[in-house]
């Protein structure tokens, strides 16, 4: 990774925030030309992908990180990527992505539900702790314009990362005390905590809503889509291929082995904070050291 991404390491204002509200805005994430290159990107998965059926309706399309050069520089980008390691620490890797397509939907609204719901599904039914535990964020780079609402914003409830029920109805019509849209500018990211109570909205605008979304989690557990990576490990950089989920043994994702996460190295030299302890306060059994090899990618 390029040293020069220090420049955007969590502040203590940021990780107060997130802390309290389950999500950040990060603006100007991403430039102009990088945003116009995945705009087109998106725009190819979409024809390819929607059918007559999603004619008008959101399409979703999850396992896109092999789809283009440009959506593997996203894993690691210097203006997000500092954040998920300041919250997550360094035992991380992606275990999911996929972009979304909402076009306007007018035609649509009389038939419009919405849905509040955290992420993660049965890990909400299974784990008995209150609240339960975040494990995992999202990151979304926003690639069109929703900075009014009514243009399929996401709605969250900024605090409800910590409540495991939320007063709502779930009639599709209702929404609870504190709901909200995120409003942001084409090229702005928002990171969130698994956990927040979030919705869909409805698109009634001219514009079609784009968004990547990549999750990031810690290394034992599960990737949540077909994760289609291994055969652009030999073009990656040992960091970017450990966050593609690259390991050395199954339980290297429990107790790693310092080519495991050639992460914790590379934060060693450049925010050793991040490097020693953990975010959570306890005790790493490894000393960090180099990672796994010749670095024959593009950073």
């Amino acid at each position: 990774m390029d040293p020069s991404c220090t420049e955007n390491i969590l502040t203590d204002d940021e990780r107060t925030f997130f802390n309290t509200n389950g999500f950040l805005v990060v603006e100007n994430a991403l430039d102009a030309s990088t945003t116009t290159q995945l705009v087109e990107v998106m725009n190819r998965v979409d024809t390819r992908e929607r059918t007559e059926a999603l004619t008008g309706k959101l399409l979703s399309v999850p396992n896109v990180i092999h789809e283009d050069a440009a959506l593997v520089d996203l894993v690691d980008w210097p203006t997000t990527f500092p954040k998920v390691w300041g919250i997550l620490g360094w035992n991380i890797y992606m275990y999911h992505s996929h972009l979304d397509v909402t076009p306007n939907e007018r035609a649509w609204q009389q038939d419009w539900r919405v849905a509040w719901h955290q992420d993660s599904m049965r890990v909400n039914d299974e784990i008995e702790s209150n609240p339960r535990p975040r494990l995992s964020l999202k990151v979304g780079f926003y690639l069109t314009d929703v900075s009014e609402p009514g243009r399929g914003n996401t709605l969250i409830v900024p605090g409800s990362h910590l409540q495991n029920t939320i007063d709502c109805p779930q009639d599709g019509r209702s929404n609870p005390p504190g709901a909200e849209p995120l409003c942001m500018p084409a090229g702005s990211a928002v990171i969130v905590d698994r956990r927040i109570w979030h919705s869909r909205s409805a698109n009634a605008s001219a514009l079609t809503r784009k968004v990547v979304w990549f999750g990031y989690s810690y290394r034992w557990l599960r990737p949540k889509d077909a994760m289609t990576v291994e055969h652009l490990y030999p073009d990656l950089d040992p960091i970017r291929r450990q966050l593609l989920g690259d390991s050395v043994s199954a339980n290297g994702t429990y107790d790693p082995a310092p080519d495991d996460v050639p992460l914790r190295a590379w934060l060693e030299a450049h925010d050793p904070a991040a490097a020693t302890p953990s975010p959570h306060g306890h005790s790493q059994s490894r000393p960090p050291a180099l990672g796994r090899g010749t670095n024959t990618g593009r950073n």
